[in-house]
């Protein structure tokens, strides 16, 4: 008998598999197979039946035309509700009253909206500023090809993940620390009233009896005790309006992150055509010196903070994890946050002895001599340079203004204040 040998690829033909099997139907299968999940993507792509796309308000396009043309009348040559006609003559008695009338009652009704709405206004502010100090980060990702809505998410959920865990941390320990101050300070008042300096001055101008007679009318007057229970209902309410407020303030600041494009977009267009290219490149230059000085600040404080939880720990200075936080919260002051946060600082160590307040001043004092001329230049060599005359007085003008917050963002607004008057003013008046 002859064996049977299988046929080798090639003597099966072009139409055959090495298996046996006919390609043509191998081939026809992986199409049919293709093109059921193409299908099934289509299927899934096609809208709800019934749902129509969400309306978006859009940015109309700008118009390529010569202005002394006529105006095109055709929605397909021209803008869809026709070009606008000639202005009225800014001389006419007509426009110039109506104008002022109308100028003096948006100006009235600014002021009414201003006063009532002024919470409102600086948590928009305030999510504006943190927007414009996470866009470099977001912007960074978008170099590395990370889309924008997922820059946005990762930046804010790595701000408020490091938020939240600083605050797990910290608020144990500041609770803890707190708790000691309150149980330490009865023995502090009592080693003070037994001291020979406070017997010298009872005994001169009976400083004990006066504080018990006050003691006694404080407690017998309703209305100071009224007083303390509305205190401590003023406490709660101000304690909820700052988690609502931080809670508007996170929100906002993501929703502002994500448009600030779309928003700057919208921005230039506002201005005339012929103005856009230098108005643009105005404002690039300030939002990126904006965001640049928030980071570039958060990272001095940081640093300030962690030199000194450092120094106070070697040095035994009781509350240190407090007063480190408080020295970060001082540092994002510039230039005299950390004159007041040492001032703090050097208080709680006298606790400890002069010897040790001394050292921790002459420590601290050098490294703030060293942010001044190594850290900060390197880390704010891409922010703003403002004369330090003017910074102090910006400083001080901020925080009159709107507290903490308006200390925070005086240097980047008289930054951006400087380099209009010297891209614009400046220029214009050198021209003349």
């Amino acid at each position: 008998m002859k064996e049977r040998k299988d046929p080798t690829p090639a003597e099966q033909g072009p139409g055959t598999s090495p298996g046996g099997l006919d390609d043509g139907s191998a081939q026809d299968g992986r199409d049919h197979g293709e093109g059921l999940m193409a299908s099934f993507v289509r299927r899934l792509r096609q809208p709800i039946p019934g749902a129509q796309p969400r309306v978006r308000f859009e940015m109309p396009p700008e118009l390529e035309h010569d202005a002394t043309a006529e105006p095109a009348l055709d929605e397909s040559d021209g803008p869809r509700f026709g070009s606008p006609g000639p202005r009225m003559s800014a001389q006419h008695p007509l426009y110039v009253g109506f104008m002022g009338t109308a100028g003096v009652g948006v100006a009235l009704m600014l002021y009414y909206i201003g006063t009532n709405t002024a919470q409102l206004l600086l948590w928009i502010v305030t999510a504006l500023f943190i927007a414009l100090g996470l866009d470099p980060v977001v912007r960074g990702l978008e170099e590395r090809k990370v889309p924008r809505p997922a820059g946005v998410v990762i930046a804010v959920g790595v701000l408020v993940a490091g938020v939240a865990a600083f605050f797990a941390t910290l608020i144990p320990t500041i609770v803890e620390q707190v708790s000691q101050i309150v149980r330490q300070a009865p023995d502090w008042i009592r080693g003070f009233v037994d001291s020979d300096f406070f017997r010298s001055l009872d005994s001169q101008f009976g400083v004990r009896d006066k504080i018990s007679q006050e003691l006694d009318k404080f407690v017998k007057n309703p209305d100071a005790m009224g007083g303390i229970f509305g205190g401590v209902v003023g406490f709660g309410s101000t304690v909820a309006n700052g988690v609502f407020g931080t809670l508007i303030v996170l929100v906002l600041s993501l929703y502002f992150l994500g448009a600030l494009p779309a928003m700057k977009r919208w921005g230039y267009r506002l201005a005339p055509r012929s103005r856009r290219p230098r108005v643009e490149a105005l404002s690039e230059e300030i939002t990126r010196s904006v965001g640049n000085y928030v980071i570039g600040q958060v990272c001095v404080a940081l640093l300030n903070a962690l030199f000194a939880f450092i120094v106070m720990s070697i040095l035994g200075i009781p509350f240190s994890v407090l007063l480190a936080f408080v020295v970060a919260l001082l540092a994002f002051i510039p230039l005299v946050g950390g004159l007041i946060a040492a001032v703090v600082v050097i208080l709680v160590a006298l606790t400890a002895g002069w010897q040790t307040a001394v050292i921790y001043a002459i420590c601290y004092f050098a490294y703030l001599q060293f942010e001044a001329y190594f850290i900060s230049p390197r880390i704010m060599q891409k922010a703003v340079a403002v004369p330090g005359a003017v910074a102090v007085i910006s400083v001080i003008a901020g925080g009159s203004l709107l507290g903490v917050l308006g200390a925070l963002i005086a240097i980047p607004t008289a930054a951006a204040i400087m380099l209009l008057i010297k891209e614009v003013f400046i220029v214009r008046q050198d021209r003349h």
